[in-house]
């Protein structure tokens, strides 16, 4: 086999060892570090696909392999940096532990990606990386900033488990939220994906101007996708 076929599995280690890097951080009490090395990781997440489709390097080994990275770095690791922003801020309770909830379902998630054949554009529920970004900054931003209010929330025993709750259940659900892979024939920028770049592009900059934090600016891009994606699904068909 020539060693070109290696190059999307090799990317894929790197999303892997990302992740393992991501969980030393968090457990070290490093969640910025952390949420740098998920940030890696969902680089080197798209690249391997990008790799793949351009050399023509697909193998069964390298679907696994991918679902295994993404296990670590997207379902894992922000679990755990979720269940360390609660104990951080005191809240000492077995419900410091209803964030890997999202780690299990991040696990039936990717599962059932493998298998379902409906997901090649868009997603039916919440993407892995996408949710994991969204928890990863949010505990990242709170011990970066902890006069902000959200350090309130996280030391309280509802808002994380509840938030837990909410994102695992998501996770697993049939609800509809775009990708940014678009299939042939088909417009690369529609009506929801302009929305969301110009909400996504106008928080961002007020985030990094206003609170000068980079952190806050991915927290808000990824609840942006999510909050748009909610509304989106409720409202009517177009017949």
């Amino acid at each position: 086999m020539s060693p070109v076929r290696h190059i999307p599995n090799t990317i894929t280690s790197l999303n892997l060892l990302s992740g393992v890097l991501g969980v030393i951080c968090a457990v070290s009490g490093k969640p910025e570090c952390a949420l740098l090395f998920m940030l890696a990781a969902a680089v080197f997440d798209f690249c391997d696909g990008l790799a793949a489709r351009l050399l023509k390097a697909y193998s069964p080994i390298g679907a696994q392999l991918d679902s295994l990275a993404d296990m670590v770095s997207f379902g894992v690791l922000p679990a755990l940096m979720l269940m360390n922003c609660m104990q951080s801020h005191d809240a000492v309770s077995w419900l410091c532990f209803a964030p890997l909830f999202i780690a299990v379902m991040s696990a039936v998630r990717l599962a059932k990606f493998n298998i379902d054949t409906r997901q090649t554009t868009n997603f039916l529920g919440l993407p892995t990386p996408a949710n994991a970004l969204l928890c990863a900054s949010l505990a990242a931003f709170v011990a970066e900033k902890p006069q902000f209010f959200l350090a309130d929330w996280a030391g309280s025993l509802a808002f994380i488990p509840g938030l837990s709750l909410i994102l695992g259940l998501l996770l697993v659900s049939e609800i509809p939220m775009f990708g940014m892979k678009v299939a042939p024939g088909h417009k690369l920028l529609d009506t929801k994906r302009i929305v969301f770049l110009i909400l996504a592009v106008t928080s961002a900059v007020c985030a990094l101007v206003i609170w000068k934090s980079w952190i806050l600016a991915i927290l808000l891009i990824f609840s942006i996708y999510l909050f748009e994606n909610l509304i989106v699904s409720l409202l009517p068909a177009k017949k």
